[in-house]
């Protein structure tokens, strides 16, 4: 039994370091949300209203609230993300390197982020939203993740990529088409960017996984000869 959980212990260390940006940036999140729970309702708002990217935001100091937007989570607890980025930040951080990772997830974080808010911004104007909405409330790291989801679709070897890629367009296409909302929009706008960050995958180890593969071999190793 000790053995056992020595192995797992190894296994789980082994894991964590060969994606030190997916659980550094876990667990930023983690000290945040702990923040977060401290706070009164109103203090909490207006906090984060602080480092929202709204319209406003974004006109006056971009930089800041594009960086410090990314270290929060609103209204959703820091155990769901430290499951998804585990499922999706970690392979793709293991696969592509730092580097292109961080690449993929800013790149999806800010164009997602513009392309919602500049939405939005036309909606303003042309008397679709209230004015009231360049102050609204938008933090938190599912921009970034939306963008990785996808780019993770050149991870997979035919036919499963496109299998892949049909499910993550229906999963993150379904509310743009009932919600209609400017997160909608900016959710579908990073799947969109993360597939177009083909070039980033290019000649990397491990590419084309195919998840068929072990359970074909296994059965091929117990399957009677004829």
């Amino acid at each position: 039994m000790h053995r056992f959980l020595r192995r797992v212990r190894d296994a789980v260390r082994d894991w964590v370091r060969s994606a030190p940006g997916t659980y550094v940036w876990l667990a930023i999140l983690l000290v945040t949300t702990i923040v977060m729970r401290q706070m009164a309702p109103d203090t909490l708002d207006a906090f984060l209203g602080d480092r929202s990217t709204n319209i406003h935001a974004l006109s006056t100091h971009p930089f800041r609230v594009l960086v410090q937007s990314a270290l929060w989570i609103d209204g959703s607890g820091w155990l769901p993300y430290a499951v998804l980025y585990t499922l999706f930040h970690a392979p793709a951080e293991r696969w592509l390197g730092t580097g292109r990772w961080l690449l993929v997830l800013g790149t999806a974080h800010i164009g997602a982020t513009y392309i919602s808010e500049g939405a939005l911004l036309w909606a303003i104007r042309h008397g679709h939203a209230p004015v009231s909405m360049v102050n609204t409330l938008d933090v938190g790291v599912s921009y970034a993740l939306a963008g990785v989801v996808a780019v993770l679709t050149y991870r997979f070897a035919h036919p499963w990529r496109y299998v892949y890629a049909a499910g993550v367009l229906v999963v993150y296409g379904a509310p743009l088409i009932t919600g209609r909302t400017f997160t909608d929009l900016g959710h579908f706008a990073s799947v969109l960017i993360g597939l177009a960050c083909f070039p980033v995958t290019r000649n990397r180890p491990g590419a084309d996984w195919d998840p068929l593969a072990a359970p074909r071999r296994a059965w091929a190793a117990v399957a009677p000869v004829r």
